[in-house]
């Protein structure tokens, strides 16, 4: 059985072609910058070499296009037609309460989503975008929406209520829900599996940082706390998103500015994060790179980062009777030794070492902490896929 995965992010998308009962990758691939300077795809089927494809790629329904095209491209695809895919699973940021495990797509799935974007609005308009695309390619196709709450279910009422009136958590459901759960669970029963013990017996801080970033405590294999809350706002900094700011400051700047709802909403999630503080790019490359020809608003951005992660890290280490592992993951924590080796040496009072050269790694799975750090530090490169694939098939096999 074949199944297509989507994962739509803020401003990449992540596919993969897989022959699930063989758990065998039939082709992957990246489309990102989308919507900035520079975007571009890069497709691999196996056996074949990769390529690059570098054009303007204005959304995500142009991107999904492009993804079409070159899964059944005569000369580099992975299948003759789009009737050899089964099935596709959808990576969903947001389901709100609906929605606590995997489902079928069917119209009151999509009327929940789009309720939803309000709570979601980076995301769940690029998933929407992304199924529906998918729907008019692929008509026939079953569709799955995989969520990314769902690992962070666990979580207890002492982190996931929030201390306002009680009667909004019951009337609104406003509550920590936690994103990016897809991940934080693969990287949880991998690095389980690297320190060689019992899922249910390791606690860790897995680190998921990207575009778009979030900290999690895992307490015995569970989602414990996370810094992500009701919407993907929440956490250090990002791309483009804020992360924990005073509260009042929203109220504060729509009153000397004029501003709508709808106006300051936009600014938090798109106008700010590295973008606002740096002037330059939501791409913690394009940071890196400035930082380095001395720009020091680049500079400033990429401390600030650093900083707030470091602070999760040390907050959940204090929450946790003990840490087996730390966990870098996802688009810079696996592949930025910047960042890396930045955060771990602020966190030097707590024990923990980094090895320099084990650190010079990019995208590859690997034990990068000292022989006397305190805990362990990995890198796990996330696989998404394979974990939405998997309910995917279980859904509809």
């Amino acid at each position: 059985m074949n199944i297509l995965v989507i994962n739509c992010g803020s401003s990449s998308l992540k596919y993969r072609l897989i022959d699930i009962e063989k758990e065998h990758r039939l082709a992957k691939g990246l489309v990102e910058r989308i919507g900035i300077e520079g975007s571009r795809i890069k497709h691999e089927t196996t056996g074949k070499e990769e390529i690059k494809i570098e054009e303007p790629i204005e959304d995500h329904t142009k991107a999904l296009e492009l993804v079409l095209e070159s899964i059944v491209h005569p000369e580099y695809g992975a299948v003759k037609s789009l009737d050899e895919i089964q099935a596709v699973g959808h990576r969903v940021v947001h389901g709100g309460e609906a929605f606590a495990d995997s489902v079928i797509i069917d119209d009151d799935v999509m009327q929940a989503l789009r309720d939803n974007i309000e709570i979601a609005p980076l995301h769940n308009p690029p998933n929407i975008m992304g199924i529906e695309a998918c729907k008019k390619l692929m008509p026939d196709t079953k569709m799955v929406g995989v969520f990314d709450t769902a690992f962070h279910q666990t979580i207890p009422p002492v982190n996931y209520i929030y201390p306002i009136p009680y009667k909004y958590y019951e009337e609104h459901k406003i509550r920590v829900y936690g994103f990016h759960g897809t991940s934080h669970k693969y990287v949880t029963l991998r690095a389980a599996e690297l320190l060689n013990k019992p899922v249910d017996e390791v606690n860790l801080i897995t680190c998921h940082l990207g575009n778009g970033s979030s900290i999690t405590a895992v307490k015995g294999g569970k989602s414990f706390d996370t810094s992500m809350g009701f919407t993907p706002l929440a956490g250090p900094l990002m791309g483009t998103r804020c992360g924990d700011i005073d509260p009042a400051i929203v109220t504060y700047l729509m009153d000397k500015e004029n501003l709508t709802t709808s106006e300051i909403n936009n600014i938090l999630n798109k106008d700010s994060g590295a973008l606002g503080v740096s002037g330059i790019s939501s791409d913690f490359r394009d940071l890196e790179n400035a930082a380095t020809d001395g720009d020091e608003r680049a500079q400033l951005a990429l401390d600030i980062f650093e900083r707030r992660v470091a602070k999760y890290i040390a907050s959940y280490y204090g929450q946790l009777d003990h840490v087996d592992a730390i966990v870098f993951t996802a688009g810079v924590g696996e592949n930025s030794e910047w960042n890396r080796r930045s955060i771990i040496e602020i966190l030097g009072s707590l024990g923990l070492k980094i090895d320099h050269e084990k650190n010079k790694v990019r995208a590859k799975e690997e034990l990068i902490s000292a022989e006397d750090s305190s805990v362990k530090i990995f890198v796990i490169p996330t696989n998404e896929e394979l974990m939405i694939a998997k309910e995917t098939y279980e859904l509809t096999k």
